[in-house]
């Protein structure tokens, strides 16, 4: 119940004349360091335009993480009981008060209809010129260009009217220079890229192939049949259509090319040969769902790339699941053409997303898979905060989001990185990734080898999987245990280069090396945490199907559950370590590790410590 004054100020808001920008005190709300990565190059056009998304203060996320944890906690009575799209609404929409005043103050300089609301109304969207968007925020904006050419409109500090403090958490595009990179590299030697020679063995069904590992998989040419063999899903056939689904999401203009999805099903999977038509396409704010050939700049970008990999290695061991994928529109930096930017280049994918997906009433699919990141310190607290609260409500609904542990070991998520954070550019540290660093996502390392398995590592393109502890999460109860024991074998190697108190991750580790797809009608061998992503969540859209079938829930948010019941359902990865940073990184050792989580997949055991044994029997 509110209070009297809250009330009595809510009457007064309603009967007093509007207070304009010019009667409100104004002090800066957040200041964010540029990274030493982005160099200014001027001022913003002021006719510049900018969608701009403002952020509210959730009235009860505490509750909301509460009830999560309960829901996601095997050992709890409400375990698998997900909350709805209304349940969670009422625990994040803002306080009426909250909403009232920020909408007030947004209209001052926005028309109420130009105004857009998320579902739980916790965030207002519109879209103003720079020029106006400087006086609302009391900022300057300026362009600022990547080392590699690319180029944003932003400001490293913007203020608001000191009324309105408790009631923003977050704005942008401000202070935010995230650029989510796509984890896949394709392998090259010094001649171009490789030339990739296909093998007989695993280029086929499994049902018609070797059940031999030592036969079926090839370091140079790992196939689906490869990774089915290895984690032990080949002979899993779905039981329950419809009802278990998985999604992957596609950014900075990826697309997923059908004709190319049915050239490697053609080879490498023939009987899901249909499937390469049937996955759904949904574009969020524009997002590109074009059919049509590369053309040659984006065949230069490498564009489809990343899309194809995340598709085809999906259907490749889901087969005949249904597999929906996203494309979100709206975030591609740029090469400028010329000195002026084109309108609206916005970089904030992942809360285009979320407030799409969390405005659904039916979430139709169980497991969602990114292989997108970008160093943790290119955002700020608040926005990376706001994100990863939007991963805590898909799980609260039932969802299980991947993402990758980024592919430069501890320098981030780009091979080159100067192991530097943007806070104190002269102190050497290890830099860690987000949104693999929110605790409500389960991030994924990469592994190479099969007898034995190791920490990934391809001195051909640099690619070594990240692996650290976030400076913006603190550590949760459900991982202290197995991070301490950690700390405790690595002792005091590379002390003070990263935060101990931090979220840890990798949470497990799958196949990451020199995965083979179809790329512009070619085979071509690509690395990264792209390829360990969508592969250990295919495993796990697996086990949603087997628990469904039994007529139990989907597992929805998983690191409590790795982290407890099913500790015991990976292969423990002891040999490896990270690197970077002229320092060996992260090593891996008994038991969870900063290089490679709990370890890889084992499908039995983890239908086991799921409570569907009994689907081993197929």
């Amino acid at each position: 119940m509110r209070s009297f004054a809250v009330v009595a100020l809510t009457a007064v808001l309603a009967s007093a004349a509007p207070l304009s920008d010019a009667d409100c005190k104004y002090a800066v709300k957040e200041t964010h360091p540029v990274p030493g990565s982005f160099a200014r190059v001027g001022d913003a056009p002021q006719d510049h335009l900018i969608r701009l998304s403002v952020g509210l203060k959730q009235s009860n996320f505490e509750q909301l993480e509460r009830e999560l944890f309960e829901v996601s906690d095997p050992s709890h009575p409400r375990y698998g009981q997900h909350l709805s799209q209304d349940d969670v609404t009422q625990l994040v929409k803002p306080s009426e008060e909250s909403l009232e005043l920020v909408k007030e103050w947004i209209h001052q300089h926005v028309h109420p209809d130009a105004v857009e609301h998320s579902s739980a109304s916790d965030f207002l969207t519109f879209t103003l010129p720079v020029a106006s968007i400087e006086k609302m925020l009391d900022t300057k904006y300026s362009t600022y260009r990547h080392r590699d050419g690319f180029e944003l409109v932003r400001t490293p500090q913007w203020s608001l009217p000191l009324h309105l403090h408790e009631h923003i958490s977050t704005i942008q595009p401000t202070n935010a220079f995230m650029r989510p990179f796509g984890q896949a590299k394709l392998y090259r030697t010094s001649g171009g890229t490789r030339a990739l020679e296909l093998t007989q063995d695993g280029s086929a069904d499994a049902d018609s192939k070797s059940s031999d590992i030592s036969k079926s998989c090839h370091a140079e040419n790992v196939t689906p049949h490869c990774l089915r063999l290895l984690y032990g899903t080949s002979h899993y056939k779905p039981k329950a259509g419809a009802k278990a689904q998985i999604a992957l999401n596609d950014f900075l203009g990826e697309i997923n090319n059908r004709s190319d999805a049915r050239l490697f099903l053609e080879r490498f999977r023939p009987k899901a040969v249909g499937a390469a038509e049937a996955f759904k396409q949904i574009s969020v704010n524009g997002g590109n769902t074009q059919q049509t050939p590369e053309n040659a700049t984006q065949l230069k970008q490498e564009i489809g790339i990343e899309g194809n990999l995340d598709v085809q290695t999906i259907i490749g061991q889901t087969y005949p699941m249904n597999v929906t994928a996203y494309s979100t529109g709206g975030n591609a930096p740029y090469i400028p053409d010329s000195l002026e930017p084109p309108n609206d280049p916005q970089n904030e994918p992942y809360m285009i997303w979320l407030n799409y997906i969390l405005a659904q009433s039916d979430i139709p699919w169980q497991v969602i898979s990114n292989s997108y990141a970008d160093d943790e310190d290119t955002v700020p607290p608040s926005y990376a905060q706001s994100v990863c609260a939007g991963f805590a409500q898909l799980g609260a609904r039932g969802v299980s989001v991947f993402f990758g542990s980024g592919d430069a070991g501890v320098e981030g998520v780009q091979v080159g990185g100067n192991c530097t954070l943007n806070t104190n550019p002269n102190k050497k540290q290890f830099v860690p990734c987000f949104p693999g660093s929110c605790p409500y996502v389960t991030t994924i390392g990469s592994t190479s080898g099969f007898s034995p398995e190791r920490v990934a590592y391809d001195p051909a393109n640099g690619f070594r999987p990240g692996g650290g502890f976030s400076n913006y999460f603190g550590q949760p109860s459900w991982q202290k245990t197995a991070v301490e024991s950690y700390l405790n074998i690595i002792g005091n190697a590379n002390k003070g280069l990263f935060n101990t108190s931090g979220r840890a991750y990798p949470d497990l580790a799958a196949y990451g090396v020199n995965f083979t797809i179809a790329w512009n009608g070619s085979f071509i061998p690509v690395d990264g945490t792209s390829c360990s992503t969508p592969t250990a969540a295919s495993i796990f859209a697996l086990v949603n199907d087997a628990r469904i079938a039994a007529g139990k829930s989907s597992l929805g948010w998983l690191n409590p559950f790795i982290y407890s019941t099913a500790n015991k359902a990976f292969t423990d990865i002891t040999i490896g370590e990270t690197q970077g940073c002229n320092t060996t990184g992260f090593t891996a050792q008994k038991g969870w590790d900063a290089a490679s989580g709990w370890g890889t997949p084992k499908f039995k055991e983890l239908l086991e410590a799921a409570g569907v044994g009994s689907s081993w029997n197929y």
